[in-house]
C-alpha cells in the first residue's frame, strides 16, 4: 500500500446548512461543480446522494480515456455526505463534505462547507515521485473553482430569496444556456428547455420541452411559464459572413424573437418576465466613448441586426410582460466562445489584434448567470441592460494580462489586413471595432459583480487559482 494523501478546506456559504445541502443533491450539481477545464463528463448518475448510489465518469489521464466511478457511502442530512472511488484514476480516493451551521446572530443564517479528501496515488513510489505535485495543484484549482461557485451560487439564494419559479429558456445547449439551466436547478427552479421542433430531444427533468415555433398548441405551454429567457440565435462567429449568413443571423433573432414574442402576447396566462438576448454590438465601433443604456446605436450589421432584436419585443412590451434586453458584452468562459478560442494562440505567444487600442468589454459567464437572475427578481429592471464588467479594457492590455496568466508573452501581434484577409467583414464587428460599455443598470439596480478584475477572472476560468489545505 502506498502513502496517504490528505486534503481539507473550509468555506462559509450565506445560507442555512439544510440549503447549501439541498444544493448538493440537486440534479446537475456534479456539472455545476466539475471546473470547465477538466476534461471530465458525466456518463451516468443516480439520483440522489443515497447510500449506495453511483456515479460514472468519462475522463482521461494522459491522454488516455478511463473511467471513474464513485459510489455514495454516507448519508446525512443536512450535515454530512460521503463517497468513494470504486474505479478511476488514483489507487484509492475518499470525499467527506461535512456541512455545520454558523455559530452567532440567530439572525442571520449561515454554515460552513468543509471538504475532507483522503487519496493515494497509483503506481506507488513511482506515481509518488512522478505526479504528487501535479495531483495537488489539480485538487487546489479544484476546490477554489468549487468553493467560489458554491458559495457565489447560494449567495443568490440569500439575496433573492424566491419561491420556486417555471423558466423556459431557448438556447438551453449553448454555453449561457446550458449553465444557466443548471443554476436555476440548483436554486430549486424549474427550467424547461424552449425548442425548435417537436423533434428535438431536449427536455427538462420532467420530460418536457416547449417547440415554440411549431405550432398553437405547443406556444400554450407558456401558460404555467413564469419567466422565459430567449438566448437562441444563430452564431455570429461562425464562419465568413456571406450575404445568407448574414440573412440568417437576422432572421434568427429578428423573425425568431417576434414570433415568440406574439404567442406570448396571445396566452391568457402571460409570462411575468422576458429576458431576451441582444448584444453590445448594437453601439457600433465607437472608439474611446464611454458607452451606457442611454446610448445611441450605431449602423453598421450588428448594431443594425441588434436594434431590429430588441424591437422584436414590443408585441411582449404591449401586453404587459416586462422585456429585458440582456445586452451581452464578451462572454469569458473557458468552456466556450471567445476565451476557448484565445488560448491557444496565447499559448502560442500570440499577441494583440490590429492596434490593440480598441476596448473589449467582457463579462465572466457566472456573472452572465447571476446578472439574469438579478434582472428577474428586480421588478424595476426593464428595457436595455448592458451585461458587461465594470472594467472594459483594450484588447493590447487584455492580450498582456492573459498572457500574463499562462506565463506566455504576447510577442506575435497579429496585423488587422491579416485579420480581414481571413475573416473579411466579420474581423471589423468582431475584434477590432471599439465599444467600451459600461453596466449602468446593472450597477444601479445593486447587482454585485462577482468579478470586476480581469486578471482574477483569467486565473479563476483557466484553473490556475488555488485553495491550499488548511494544517491537517
Amino acid at each position: 500500500m502506498g502513502s496517504k494523501n490528505h486534503y481539507r478546506a473550509t468555506t462559509s456559504l450565506p445560507v442555512s446548512a439544510a440549503n447549501a445541502f439541498a444544493y448538493h443533491e440537486r440534479p446537475g450539481a456534479l456539472q455545476r461543480l466539475t471546473p470547465p477545464w477538466e476534461s471530465v463528463a458525466v456518463e451516468s448518475s443516480d439520483p440522489g446522494l443515497d447510500v449506495g448510489n453511483q456515479v460514472v465518469l468519462k475522463t482521461s489521464l494522459a491522454g488516455v480515456p478511463l473511467r471513474w466511478v464513485a459510489r455514495h457511502t454516507e448519508y446525512n442530512p443536512p450535515l454530512h455526505f460521503a463517497d468513494t472511488q470504486v474505479s478511476g484514476p488514483f489507487a484509492s480516493w475518499n470525499h467527506h463534505h461535512e456541512f455545520r451551521e454558523r455559530v452567532g446572530d440567530p439572525s442571520e443564517a449561515g454554515s460552513s462547507l468543509t471538504d475532507s479528501i483522503e487519496y493515494e496515488l497509483p503506481a506507488g513510489a513511482i506515481g509518488r515521485f512522478f505526479g504528487s505535485s501535479i495531483a495537488r495543484r489539480k485538487i487546489e484549482s479544484m476546490f477554489a473553482y468549487r468553493h467560489r461557485i458554491t458559495a457565489d451560487d447560494l449567495q443568490l439564494v440569500a439575496r433573492y430569496p424566491s419561491e420556486p419559479l417555471r423558466f423556459a429558456i431557448s438556447g438551453s445547449s449553448g454555453l449561457v444556456g446550458s449553465s444557466l439551466t443548471r443554476l436555476l436547478t440548483l436554486l430549486g427552479h424549474q427550467a424547461t428547455p424552449i425548442v425548435r421542433s417537436k423533434q428535438d430531444s431536449s427536455h427538462d427533468e420532467q420530460g418536457r420541452s416547449i417547440a415554440a415555433w411549431d405550432d398553437a398548441d405547443e406556444a400554450k405551454k407558456f401558460g404555467d411559464v413564469d419567466v422565459v429567457v430567449h438566448l437562441a440565435g444563430k452564431s455570429i462567429a461562425g464562419g465568413r459572413w456571406s450575404e445568407q449568413v448574414k440573412q440568417q443571423i437576422r432572421d434568427s433573432r429578428v423573425v425568431k424573437t417576434r414570433q415568440l414574442c406574439e404567442s406570448l402576447a396571445s396566452l391568457e396566462r402571460k409570462p411575468k418576465v422576458l429576458v431576451c438576448a441582444s448584444a453590445t454590438g448594437i453601439y457600433g465601433d465607437r472608439g474611446d466613448t464611454v458607452l451606457d443604456e442611454s446610448s445611441d446605436a450605431g449602423d453598421d450589421f450588428l448594431a443594425d441586426v441588434a436594434r431590429q432584436w430588441e424591437a422584436a419585443c414590443q408585441p411582449a412590451i404591449d401586453a404587459g410582460i416586462r422585456v429585458v434586453n440582456a445586452r451581452f458584452g464578451l462572454v469569458l468562459s473557458v468552456a466556450g466562445g471567445a476565451l476557448e478560442k484565445m488560448v491557444l494562440p496565447a499559448k502560442m505567444m500570440g499577441g494583440k489584434l490590429g492596434s490593440g487600442k480598441q476596448w473589449w468589454s467582457w463579462i465572466a459567464l457566472d456573472d452572465v448567470l447571476g446578472a439574469i437572475y438579478h434582472c428577474v427578481q428586480r421588478n424595476d429592471v426593464s428595457g436595455p441592460v448592458n451585461f458587461v464588467s465594470p472594467e472594459p479594457i483594450t484588447n493590447a492590455d487584455f492580450t498582456d494580462v492573459l498572457g500574463r496568466v499562462l506565463n506566455r508573452p504576447p510577442l506575435f501581434p497579429a496585423p488587422a489586413f491579416g485579420l480581414r484577409l481571413v475573416l473579411g467583414e466579420m474581423a471589423d464587428a468582431l475584434l477590432l471595432s471599439s465599444t467600451r460599455v459600461v453596466p449602468g443598470v446593472l450597477q444601479q439596480s445593486g447587482y454585485s459583480f462577482r468579478f470586476t478584475d480581469l486578471e482574477a477572472t483569467l486565473r479563476y476560468s483557466l484553473g490556475y487559482a488555488r485553495l491550499q489545505s488548511e494544517t491537517l
